[in-house]
């Protein structure tokens, strides 16, 4: 009977420990740190906003959020100071795609894994990518302009030089742009970087592309909607505005107040919610072991990255409603003011 109670009790205790942790770790918070570049684009501050309002949702997850402000160094420093405050996971959307390759270093010396958020880490053992197909992204805008504009004089301009998206959504551009140009059809007469994407640095080329070309620009190659803004005040100040095929992405507001306008003529419609809601999940699987779900791998000079990419998607004044209004990312009265 003795040997009866001591089972029973052994199992007891076996059961009551293993109630007990499972229940401790069902209850774990997850500590997720992020390191955004900006706030001073909208398409971020809508990153920022998702990521916040996902992480409140979840009701497990600490959230420790950092904004850089353009600035490498200062992006360093305050990733430094989300890992020496415990986090689990880091998300990091770099500055500068190069340097970056340090925070990520550091992280793995903390035991601390890496997403690499729409913006590609480079030279670093990134443990996973989670972005936007950006090549394709330019290949949206070139295919557009060249179909409106197939012969003529070209400006194209670039993001921020230290951005790898920016030298990927070129690329995609390039691809469709330089077959028009090696027949003759296509002229570029300025092809220039944006520094840190400033829609006024956008809009001091576009004036000295007009006055070196005396206004007989074509089409403008601009590499998001910030910096559209710029070129296409530039524009204005001509009475250019709207003559001027302008492409753009990210589907901000003020972009889409222009295309109903008939200012700039499309827009690239990247959903930050399913970026941020990708990321964030792929971010609780990874600390819990699990498989993110990659859908493939891109190279960072370093190693293949596992990816995770979201499509995007044309927008201009034809099916702005159905794609920005009804699905909730953007209200008509917002648009249509």
């Amino acid at each position: 009977m003795k040997n009866v109670s001591k089972l029973f009790l052994a199992c007891f205790f076996i059961l009551a420990f293993t109630i007990t942790g499972e229940a401790a770790n069902k209850a774990k918070t997850i500590h997720i740190g992020v390191s955004l570049p900006t706030q001073r684009d909208e398409r971020w501050v809508r990153d920022a906003a998702k990521i916040r309002e996902l992480a409140k949702a979840e009701g497990d997850i600490k959230l420790s959020m950092q904004i850089s402000d353009n600035d490498a160094a200062k992006q360093m420093s305050q990733c430094e100071n989300l890992l020496a405050s415990g986090i689990d996971i880091l998300i990091l959307a770099p500055h500068d795609a190069t340097s970056a390759s340090a925070i990520v270093d550091n992280a793995h010396k903390y035991g601390v894994k890496v997403i690499s958020y729409d913006r590609l880490v480079l030279d670093a053992d990134v443990d996973l990518y989670v972005s936007f197909d950006n090549v394709q992204v330019g290949r949206l805008q070139g295919e557009y302009l060249t179909k409106l504009v197939p012969k003529g004089r070209y400006v194209i301009l670039g993001g921020a030089p230290t951005d790898n998206n920016a030298k990927l959504f070129k690329q995609g551009a390039m691809e469709i742009i330089q077959p028009f140009v090696d027949k003759g059809d296509i002229k570029i007469v300025m092809d220039q970087w944006i520094t840190d994407w400033q829609p006024t640095v956008a809009m001091n080329l576009i004036q000295n592309a007009l006055t070196a070309n005396d206004n007989k620009i074509d089409a403008v190659l601009a590499p998001n909607d910030n910096t559209a803004g710029g070129v296409i005040q530039a524009l204005e100040q001509v009475g250019l505005a709207g003559k001027i095929p302008v492409t753009g992405q990210d589907s901000e507001v003020t972009a889409a107040k222009r295309i109903v306008q008939g200012k700039q003529a499309m827009t690239v419609f990247k959903d930050t919610r399913l970026l941020a809601t990708d990321a964030m999940q792929a971010a609780v699987k990874m600390v819990k072991g699990e498989n993110p779900g990659v859908d493939t791998k891109i190279n960072n000079n370093k190693i293949d990255v596992p990816t995770i990419l979201v499509s995007p998607v044309i927008v201009d004044k034809n099916n702005i409603d159905a794609v920005l209004i009804d699905s909730g990312y953007l209200k008509k009265s917002e648009v249509y003011n």
